[in-house]
């Protein structure tokens, strides 16, 4: 049980710590190896331990939102508030810290994404809600720390022997709002709120005490104000799931319009056969509506990315609310709802909201990533017909330039034969003019159907060398199976540029 100390022994006190331990130490006096983890797996079940309450108290509880990286600025800022006291944080503190400043008593917890700090005083007093616990703290020190506050609660638990209120004077005492609460802990307590933020900018909520221990006046305590931070940071992806399903709306009309405009065949492949193959792979259409699909699957990720971590989160504190409400065992007193009934009413639809939310981001990109596979499937397969397109168009100018080939060769023979005879006209008029017993002019005609016909075999026999030299250079890097065949359509060019060369028999060169 933790006692509460005064002035004079403040200084001595010893605080409750729940520290994290470091891997388990060979020295545990065990025979035997020891899991590294035992320990701390062990620790964890008193990680969040209560603090003993006697009524009547008084209780002011803040949450901070500070994010998963913020928690180690908020244990400065109590070693700051602590060494106001003259007390000094301890070099360790895991998921909690207690201590008692003079009568009144702290207590420090770190959660995943926020961080509480739990005032309380026990003593008589007037108005359950009148005091201001803050007050006590430096003022400077609260202005100054670091998040948001998402939950201020005043708490008041009444003794036994003070005098029970109506439901009347409930309704009065809470700004004349609808009361909710009952009988908690099997009719040993009970417990009542509006759940609002009042003029003081706290949620007020009011505990009696029937027959509760110290114990269970603590572990009310604690489950009340775990209930009211924890259905606070449930509701936080409330918003975040509408602002996302405005977005989600327009994602899903633009991705029914480009569906719509697959099915009805605005992408005709006309568009694209338009252009001649040889002025290359062009595909407007499908690119620029595949540009499209890809930014906004792209838009519904990043929704996605920013809210699934939120909505995840709501959904594990709302589970530790219903916990919470289950551990309350509350039971009805006619004419009043109880806060399990009024909280069920309000946070299932929420989470219902954020799940809907987060299973139609699901689905929308499951849609646009279908859509996208379609859209690529139709892109790769109008490449190839293109791509088969100018491959027919290759083959059919290859075609046309060995024709013209064949026709300039005729040429070819005429032009070397020309010019051969006109060099041996020179020579054999050359031997005339000299003396020689020679007619030139004899000479010149039988040179020219041997020159013409040399000429003509040379270029034959050099374009069969070739021919060979490509067939060769074709066969060895032919596939191993035989798929590279005569069948191919070079080799047909050649066995018809062959074909063409040789109308006759073969004739042996003299």
């Amino acid at each position: 049980m933790v006692t509460r100390l005064d002035d004079e022994k403040r200084d001595k006190a010893t605080p409750i710590v729940s520290v994290l331990p470091e891997p388990y130490a060979q020295s545990s006096g065990l025979p035997f190896p020891v899991h590294p983890l035992r320990e701390l797996v062990t620790s964890e079940l008193h990680a969040r331990t209560f603090d003993p309450m006697q009524a009547p108290v008084r209780v002011a509880h803040l949450a901070y939102l500070c994010g998963e990286r913020g928690s180690g600025r908020q244990q400065q800022y109590l070693a700051r508030l602590l060494s106001h006291f003259g007390i000094q944080l301890p070099p360790k503190v895991g998921l909690q810290f207690a201590i008692d400043l003079g009568g009144l008593w702290l207590r420090w917890e770190r959660h995943t994404e926020f961080v509480t700090y739990t005032l309380s005083r026990q003593g008589p007093f007037d108005q359950p809600f009148g005091s201001d616990l803050l007050g006590e703290l430096p003022q400077v020190w609260l202005r100054n720390l670091p998040g948001q506050v998402v939950t201020a609660v005043q708490l008041a638990l009444e003794s036994a022997d003070m005098p029970e209120r109506s439901l009347d004077e409930l309704v009065t005492l809470f700004g004349h709002h609808p009361v909710v609460g009952g009988q908690v802990a099997g009719g040993a307590g009970f417990v009542w709120s509006d759940l609002r933020i009042h003029a003081d900018g706290f949620g007020h909520i009011l505990l009696r005490d029937v027959c509760l221990s110290d114990e269970q006046a603590g572990r009310l305590i604690k489950r009340v104000l775990e209930i009211n931070a924890y259905r606070a940071m449930a509701l936080l992806g409330l918003p975040a799931a509408r602002e996302a399903a405005l977005l989600l709306s327009d994602a899903e009309r633009r991705l029914a319009g480009v569906a719509a405009r697959m099915v009805d065949g605005q992408l005709d492949a006309a568009d694209s056969d338009d252009a001649s193959p040889d002025e290359g792979l062009t595909l407007p259409p499908e690119r620029e509506l595949l540009a499209e699909l890809t930014a906004l699957a792209a838009e519904i990720e990043s929704v996605a990315a920013e809210t699934a971590t939120r909505f995840d989160a709501s959904q594990a504190y709302y589970q530790v609310v219903r916990q919470r409400l289950e551990q309350l065992r509350e039971e009805r007193i006619q004419g009043v709802q109880t806060l399990t009934e009024f909280l069920d009413a309000r946070l299932a639809p929420a989470i219902a909201t954020c799940t809907a939310t987060a299973q139609r981001q699901q689905h929308l990109a499951e849609r646009a990533a279908r859509l996208t596979a379609l859209l690529r499937a139709r892109v790769e397969v109008e490449l190839q017909e293109q791509n088969r397109g100018l491959l027919d168009s290759m083959d059919r100018r290859a075609k046309l330039q060995l024709r013209l080939q064949e026709t300039v060769e005729g040429l070819s023979v005429v032009a070397i034969g020309y010019y051969g005879v006109g060099l041996i006209g020179y020579l054999l008029k050359g031997f005339e003019a000299s003396g020689w017993p020679f007619n030139a002019t004899l000479g010149i005609g039988i040179a020219v159907p041997l020159v013409v016909g040399t000429a003509w075999l040379g270029l034959r026999r050099a374009k069969r060398r070739l021919h060979q030299d490509a067939e060769r250079s074709q066969a060895n890097t032919a596939p191993a199976d035989g798929s590279g065949s005569a069948d191919t359509p070079t080799r047909k060019g050649h066995e018809l540029a062959k074909d063409d060369a040789e109308p006759g028999p073969r004739r042996q060169a003299p």
